[in-house]
């Protein structure tokens, strides 16, 4: 097949910025939209402020806040808890950085980038994984957000937990919810300039909001409370071993979304310098600070309230004061919103327009989003830590750390960081591979994804019954013991062997 390839070369600036001639046409729609495209240079605006603001809007929220109190249920005490949140956030940084880096160089999205690997057609299969992800993270961000919007207009007016159940839940929960994901959608159907503009004054305003809390707390406590002092139960022998692997594939998987699609926001960056230092300083910096202030925050709740209560929204309601319930609530729906849309929207509104950009554009993409995000009712994948962070966040990290090490493998040794853009968009180029699909990418996700993934198992809870959808003995045995280390086997697997299989005759391509 001849490839439609039109006559215009790309051109690169000192920056090393690559751009496509402004009057450069694709006369195939099939794969390619307006939003689809690289971003114009002109347009490569966001500044190191914007990508540290735009980490700090979205690690300040109500899940990442309780993440510590999830391993200490588990058995840490707060020490190893921030320790294993805060090696995790320095791992999964070098991920976001290497695939962060094809953004402010091409401009162009993931599932565009997905292409060099995966082929023009094939990129639809990590691009529908990551969009799935993104649906689930959603509807639970959503269903959070909602909960504690609930929560504080209910200390505030009451009788809001006392009104008729629907489904299980209060019809005032639903409005809440249904309240909060109109107002999502509202946002970031407006744009990217949009997003980047509430999230320059949302994390702001959400580290002070923590701030307060902290000195709420600490003022209310006269000192903090005996959780700091209190051992862990599983000491720092084999037990603790037992805990923190899987703990630490699963905060890693907490933003191993991320690594992924990072470049639909790296992509407006200015330049490498400030989406290297953007997400150095943002990310792995205020996930340990918000951690260790959850920590600090709940152990002053131990100590006024007798019992240690790690959901910053329930121990806000805490308080009899309108103005500072008030703030909370405003408080809770930003921090919220900022996570939700900017990690959760974006990317599978990318996605879905890849998967059919002659019908679905960014827009219609984050309306679909909105509506799957529903679907999976969020409301069960957070009923326990076992589940939350060993199944959910462990299989999550699993699979997309298996696409991660591909597209690594394909732009950093195949390919040096040399694109061919208008290849990227066009049948018959580079990256058509056979019928648009690249066999080799598909081999390397389906082995690493079985590695990963394969040995997913579900634990027992205190009375012995499983908690989880697993076998207790692992999807598939043998594999058991891999699945704790999931988010590492699935990167390293995929990324030695998609190197070995593109090695081959035709593997190479650097022209």
């Amino acid at each position: 097949m001849t490839a439609t390839v039109p006559p215009e070369r790309p051109t690169t600036d000192q920056a090393g910025r690559v751009e496509l001639p402004p009057d450069t046409r694709f006369p195939d729609r099939r794969f390619v939209n307006d939003d689809l495209l690289p971003v114009p240079v002109a347009r490569r605006n966001w500044t190191t402020y914007n990508f540290v603001a735009l980490w700090i809007g979205m690690a300040h929220c109500i899940p990442s806040w309780t993440l510590a109190s999830g391993l200490v249920a588990l058995g840490m005490d707060w020490k190893q808890a921030v320790l294993t949140i805060a090696l995790a956030n320095v791992i999964v940084l070098l991920p976001m950085l290497l695939t962060g880096h094809a953004g402010p160089k091409y401009g162009i999205p993931f599932p565009i980038l997905a292409r060099a690997s995966f082929g023009v057609r094939g990129a639809n299969l990590p691009a529908m994984v990551r969009a799935a992800v993104a649906c689930c993270w959603f509807g639970i961000q959503t269903w959070i957000g909602g909960q504690g919007i609930f929560l504080l207009l209910g200390k505030i007016f009451g009788g809001w937990a006392d009104a008729t159940e629907v489904g299980g839940y209060p019809w005032t929960l639903w409005l809440c919810f249904v309240i909060f994901w109109v107002l999502e959608l509202a946002i970031i159907y407006r744009g990217m300039d949009t997003l980047r503009r509430f999230e320059n004054w949302a994390a702001p305003f959400v580290l002070v909001g923590a701030v307060v809390l902290l000195i709420w707390i600490a003022n209310k406590a006269g000192g903090f409370g005996p959780l700091l002092h209190e051992p862990s139960k599983l000491g720092w022998g084999a037990d603790f071993w037992k805990v923190f692997f899987p703990g630490l594939m699963g905060m890693i998987g907490f933003w191993s979304t991320l690594s992924l699609n990072i470049p639909d926001f790296t992509r407006f960056g200015k330049g490498q310098r400030a989406q290297v230092w953007g997400q150095t300083l943002g990310l792995p910096t205020t996930m340990t600070a918000f951690a260790l202030m959850s920590v600090l925050v709940t152990a002053g709740s131990q100590q006024v309230y007798g019992a240690a209560i790690w959901d910053p929204v329930e121990l806000a309601a805490k308080t009899d004061n309108v103005f500072g319930l008030l703030y909370a609530l405003v408080t809770v729906f930003v921090a919220t919103i900022s996570v939700n849309i900017a990690a959760n929207v974006v990317s599978p509104a990318y996605d879905l327009a890849n998967l059919a950009p002659k019908l679905i554009n960014f827009r219609r993409g984050a309306l679909i989003t909105g509506v799957l995000g529903v679907l999976v009712m969020p409301w069960k994948l957070t009923a326990t830590p076992e589940l939350y962070i060993f199944t959910w966040l462990g299989v999550v990290g699993g699979l997309l750390g298996t696409v991660a090490g591909i597209l690594i493998a394909d732009y950093w040794i195949i390919r040096r960081t040399v694109l061919h853009l208008q290849d990227l968009y066009v049948t018959g180029g580079r990256y058509w591979y056979a019928a648009g699909w690249n066999w080799r990418a598909v081999v390397a996700f389906a082995v690493g994804g079985v590695l990963a993934v394969g040995g997913s198992y579900s634990t027992l809870d205190a009375k012995g019954a499983k908690a989880g959808p697993f076998p207790v003995d692992g999807i598939i045995p043998v594999l058991k013991p891999l699945a704790d280390y999931g988010w590492a086997v699935g990167l390293s697997t995929s990324l030695v062997l998609y190197v070995a299989l593109m090695a081959g005759k035709g593997g190479h391509d650097r022209s």
